[in-house]
């Protein structure tokens, strides 16, 4: 049967419902039959499943693993495993790789410890060390007892580096040639391939010792005379390499300013270890993007939508807690201006205001500084160029749109005073968002934190309980 790939997200959309669809189809069958005493109840109950499993099935042949990993994620726990077991064992693994790290786990525990290891063997080496972590330690050897000493050593390379660097993205499979061939030789060579490895626009030139000695990019193999040599068509040049200790995250960037597809990954002797390509960067980029969305809510780790009450409360409770007490604190700063607020009830009305002005703003500063960092644009030096530039926003922003709120104070309250104090207080408060949207992450930085982490629920706290202490304090000071 032909497997087809879902290009268009609403084609994917309408993938989900079918199988949703039919899900809930068969779920109103069966009840409708249990409700029934039929004397052929059994029968009848049997056909119907029989039928809405093949129905099933034959949607999920016909998908792309990719997109069967997007349905799964998209299902509550029990439709999720039901689906599950109705996917072709084929396509088992490389589902596993594409579904996210929580999802993956509720998967890996339906299944026996036969079917995780027929899984695990459909796949490449470096495939094999990224699920190395997640699957039963006793399963992994047996993996690792069917491979060659080669592959075996491959595993164990790439399982040693960090996870967010080049050595545990890259790939084993490559095509290498020597320099001292001629083009119609290694033309022969690439013809005893079934299919050459994804993303190959370029061959390794090495020489005896497996050291790099340039590329030769498929465009000058096939325009070149055969006769001539690899050595007189190959590029030697400002050729893109990285080491296996390199940050991944920069590795993306240099893909993505060169427009690259493959580079080779050498070790301290120059020689060719593996490769990485534009497929693993693209997973490396969405991975970042999504660690640093989550970061920004103070979520440590990707949840699964459909997990557990106690998973998500493991997940969500730290910051949440810091939340509380930072809101204590906000509730208490307006309680020392108890008095204020009796006298003039106003007041009341117009502190949320200049609370979530200088909230949204100090997001928009923070969303800013995060994402030039994790482009590489921001250094930690650049701290205080940033400050006054991002401060002269705020204090024209603050005059502008805090002058436009006092004159609607004025006009609803017939009190000019606090239309004044109204403008001062947005103008401050805007101050000190944007004060903490650059001093938050690039101090973070600077001491080897995460500068997303949490970066949203603090700009919350500051300007909630800073705004409503400068509002309030300031009408009191000039208002009463």
């Amino acid at each position: 049967m032909t497997e087809h790939k879902t290009h268009d997200p609403d084609a994917l959309h309408r993938h989900l419902h079918d199988i949703q669809e039919l899900l809930s189809r068969q779920q109103v069958v069966e009840t409708l039959v249990h409700r029934q005493q039929m004397p052929q109840q059994a029968l009848v109950e049997s056909i119907t499943h029989k039928q809405n499993l093949a129905r099933l099935r034959r949607k999920l042949d016909r998908l792309h693993p990719a997109d069967i990993a997007c349905i799964l994620e998209a299902l509550p726990l029990q439709e999720r495993r039901f689906v599950w077991d109705l996917v072709r064992a084929d396509k088992d693994g490389e589902i596993l790789l594409e579904v996210s790290d929580a999802v993956r786990m509720t998967l890996l525990e339906s299944m026996d410890s036969d079917e995780i290891k027929a899984a695990m063997e459909s796949l490449d080496i470096d495939e094999l060390a990224d699920l190395a972590a997640d699957v039963p330690p006793e399963v992994m050897r047996d993996v690792l007892a069917a491979l060659d000493q080669e592959e075996r050593e491959q595993v164990h390379a790439a399982m040693s580096y960090p996870e967010d660097s080049v050595g545990a993205l890259m790939d084993f499979d490559m095509v290498t040639v020597r320099e001292d061939v001629t083009l119609e030789v290694v033309l022969r060579y690439l013809r005893r391939f079934e299919a050459l490895p994804d993303h190959t626009d370029k061959l390794f030139v090495v020489d005896r010792e497996e050291r790099l000695r340039g590329v030769l990019t498929l465009e000058a193999l096939l325009i070149n005379d055969l006769e001539r040599l690899v050595s007189e068509v190959m590029k030697v040049k400002s050729l893109v390499t990285f080491a296996p200790e390199d940050d991944a995250g920069g590795a993306a960037k240099v893909f993505e300013r060169y427009d690259l597809v493959s580079v080779p990954v050498l070790d301290a002797e120059r020689r060719v270890v593996g490769r990485v390509t534009v497929a693993d960067m693209v997973d490396q980029i969405r991975e970042e993007s999504d660690a640093e969305i989550l970061s920004q809510a103070g979520l440590r780790e990707e949840e699964d939508i459909f997990a557990s009450v106690v998973q998500s409360l493991k997940n969500r409770w730290a910051w949440l807690a810091l939340n509380l007490v930072t809101a204590f604190v906000a509730s208490r700063v307006i309680d020392v201006f108890e008095g204020s607020i009796e006298k003039l009830v106003a007041l009341a009305a117009l502190m949320p205001i200049v609370a979530g002005i200088g909230g949204n703003a100090g997001n928009q500063t923070l969303t800013m500084i995060v994402r030039a960092i994790a482009m590489g644009q921001v250094e930690p030096t650049a701290l205080w160029r940033l400050l006054r530039k991002e401060l002269s926003v705020a204090l024209i922003n603050g005059v502008v749109w805090g002058g436009v709120v006092g004159v609607i104070a004025w006009w609803l309250y017939r009190n000019p005073e606090l239309g004044m104090v109204m403008t001062a207080a947005m103008t401050l408060n805007l101050l000190l968002a944007a004060s903490a949207g650059v001093l938050i992450p690039l101090l973070r930085q600077q001491f080897g934190r995460d500068p997303a982490l949490g970066g949203s629920v603090l700009m919350t706290a500051l300007t909630d309980a800073g705004g409503f202490f400068i509002f309030l304090g300031l009408a009191t000071l000039f208002l009463l």
